[in-house]
């Protein structure tokens, strides 16, 4: 049986994880002397509303080996095949973990470690996607082969409410760095090729939303997309900004969720986007 794990960088609709029969390892949050484990402990509401009180950011960390190891056996029986489809290894150790974790087990399971070179909602996309061809008894193999053709044509395209999240994780690489001096503004960053970046920054909410849908138009033009809307305790912006995209967009479905708490984490509420996923 293959069992289909990804990790808490990932946004997955709950429908998505019981339809679909995703797996989702929790990453660690501390706030203080306390850890929680995503989701388990802790849900997207209950960080904000730790972060209100204590007025400071968590930090936020993959899962160990040993976790995954852990989690392994606890999802599957010996002689499963486990595809483990993990955020982009250039901003997070968890693909390492995975694939620290897939050696220890060896003999017990056949741990297939994929680097998606993304997050958020297009991790989501292809776990999902993943589960759909092996329902239509593709291989293992003939997955990993779609999701490398994939990954590299998946675009996430946020705009930042708020500058206060980014400068206190500190954790955004060129963002925080270009973001440093700056006030009143409305950064635009993509995730692309496994990197984060700030391509632009305008003035007012009203712009950076135009600007996103205007983005992602010059990046997929009439191509059938997947598109997912994601937000971060802002579900108002995520709406109209889904209903301009549908107008703007080729697409063949579309999905609202909730930003991850460990995405949320560094880019703070308010944050809203899209996610750009090709039909193939």
């Amino acid at each position: 049986m293959l069992r289909i794990i990804t990790d808490g960088a990932a946004d997955v609709p709950a429908v998505w994880e019981k339809e679909y029969d995703i797996d989702v390892i929790p990453i660690n949050i501390q706030f203080g002397e306390k850890t929680y484990l995503q989701n388990v402990d802790l849900d997207t509401e209950g960080f904000y509303k730790l972060v209100d009180e204590s007025k400071k950011i968590p930090k936020t960390s993959q899962p160990s080996p040993h976790q995954f190891m852990e989690f392994y056996k606890k999802i599957a029986q010996k002689g499963d095949t486990i595809l483990s489809i993990h955020v982009t290894s250039k901003l997070s150790g968890t693909y390492a973990s995975a694939v620290a974790a897939a050696e220890e087990l060896k003999n017990m399971f056949k741990v297939v470690p994929f680097d998606s070179a993304g997050g958020s909602l297009g991790l989501g996309l292809m776990c999902r996607e993943a589960r759909k061809m092996d329902r239509a008894g593709k291989s293992v193999e003939q997955i990993v082969k779609y999701l490398e053709g994939v990954r590299d044509r998946v675009c996430i395209i946020l705009t930042l409410d708020t500058l206060e999240y980014a400068r206190m994780s500190g954790r955004i690489g060129t963002l925080s760095a270009a973001l440093a001096s700056l006030l009143n503004v409305k950064p635009i960053a993509v995730l692309k090729n496994g990197m984060v970046d700030m391509v632009e920054k305008v003035r007012t909410r009203k712009v950076a939303l135009d600007r996103v849908i205007e983005m992602a138009v010059e990046e997929f033009g009439n191509q059938s997309i997947y598109l997912g809307i994601v937000h971060a305790r802002d579900i108002a912006s995520g709406n109209a900004l889904m209903a301009e995209a549908k107008k703007r967009l080729n697409t063949k479905e579309t999905v609202l969720t909730d930003l991850s708490i460990s995405l949320a984490a560094n880019f703070g509420p308010g944050t809203v986007g899209l996610v750009l996923y090709p039909v193939e």
